[in-house]
């Protein structure tokens, strides 16, 4: 049976079931795009260090390697017909170097836009979106011209490799400043940096959207709630005016159309007391806070990255029940399981990690419901998640 069809979808032919999608990383993002694509037919390999890693559970064949390794990219590579990726932290010019051989429908220019602050903020600001004030920063000289610029509060980020607040620090008056300054001296230099003014905002929230390249979808907007720099609740849907709903799915499909969007990407938004609504950042790839459209929307986001990749045509998602949805770290391990018989509406996703880690993220588990409110409450009233009490106690107006 022919993987591809002589039909072509934008800028690939359009992938047939019994083809093999190679997926660059093997953590639970992979896991889940590898189980949407069993559903659709495809076979599945993934390039990971870690044997029997969550993606390659649910896979055919696993390469086992470093994820810079260019000779593993070009064995997944010469195995598969399609290349993706789980996460943003991915040699782009090893991509580029095995397009010869196997399709690339994501490019690259999306991750190395992704992969730097400057960048992003750039194509983000270039399309006519907001984002925070910010400055690029290479040196403690231009940190303190940025701070006489932006004021204080800022939040000083590096430009690439930052993940759930690795990366940032908040500036609040000079003191801050003056031990970034030291740490710099100390190691030699400033890592290249932006500096972001602070956004005195509402909630933040989060929309995906997905393409095939030429046609763009977008899903319900979300609000999301983070303890530690780490996402513990989405809320489906996210309360917002029009005007609000109107903008984001419009910026959505501005910023997908500006990337020629093949797959799903996950955008970061402050919204604003006034209705302002702010891009963050930018996701090239399934996003934390999309995990409650397996079970909530009419297309999930994994099965829309997976048929955008494939260029298969895209429907656009509907909500078809509220949501919440909750992330287990390892210390919410134990206490969830031991709760599994008490809560039926639990829809309880486990991403089959071996080693159990304080605040590594081991699952999730989302309740649909007519009551979002109520359903937080009557999460947080399990006490599995006691050890984020402190922050967690605001309420959802």
């Amino acid at each position: 049976m022919p993987s591809l069809s002589e039909e072509t979808h934008g800028r690939m032919a359009r992938l047939l079931p019994g083809a093999t999608i190679g997926i660059i990383g093997g953590g639970q993002l992979g896991r889940m795009m590898a189980l949407s694509a069993r559903y659709m037919g495809f076979r599945i390999g993934v390039l990971d260090p870690t044997p029997d890693c969550p993606a390659a559970q649910v896979a055919d064949f696993q390469v086992t390697a470093a994820y810079g390794d260019k000779s593993a990219i070009r064995e997944l590579a010469r195995r598969s017909d399609v290349l993706t990726y789980e996460f943003e932290n991915v040699d782009a010019d090893a991509i580029d170097e095995v397009r010869d051989i196997t399709a690339t429908p994501q490019g690259t220019d999306l991750l190395r836009v992704t992969q730097d602050r400057v960048h992003e903020k750039r194509f983000i600001n270039e399309h006519g979106v907001r984002t925070a004030p910010w400055r690029q920063v290479d040196d403690c000289d231009a940190l303190r011209s940025a701070i006489d610029n932006l004021g204080y509060p800022a939040v000083l980020k590096t430009r690439c490799g930052g993940y759930d607040g690795h990366g940032q620090v908040v500036l609040h008056d000079d003191s801050d400043r003056r031990r970034v300054e030291d740490r710099a001296e100390r190691e030699g230099r400033l890592p290249p940096s932006i500096l972001e003014g602070f956004v005195d905002f509402a909630f933040e929230a989060s929309i995906l959207v997905s393409g095939n390249g030429t046609d763009f979808v977008t899903f319900p907007i979300v609000r999301n709630i983070h303890r530690h720099n780490i996402l513990h609740l989405t809320i489906a849907p996210a309360r917002v005016s029009k005007e609000v709903e109107r903008e984001t799915h419009a910026l959505a499909r501005l910023l997908a159309k500006g990337f020629e969007l093949s797959g799903t990407l996950g955008i970061e938004l402050f919204i604003t007391r006034d209705d302002r609504v702010i891009v963050n950042e930018l996701a090239p790839r399934p996003h934390n806070s999309g995990h409650y459209t397996i079970e909530a929307c009419s297309i999930d986001q994994f099965d829309a990255h997976i048929r955008g990749i494939a260029g298969w045509p895209l429907v656009q998602p509907r909500l078809l029940s509220p949501a919440v949805m909750v992330n287990v770290l390892g210390q919410h391990v134990a206490p969830t399981r031991a709760l599994i018989g008490d809560h039926p509406e639990w829809n309880v996703h486990d991403y089959g990690k071996a080693e159990v880690k304080h605040n590594r993220k081991m699952g999730h588990i989302t309740v649909l419901t007519d009551d979002t409110e109520r359903t937080v409450g009557e999460l947080e009233a399990t006490g599995c998640w006691d050890d984020l009490r402190d922050s967690a106690s605001r309420r959802l107006s």
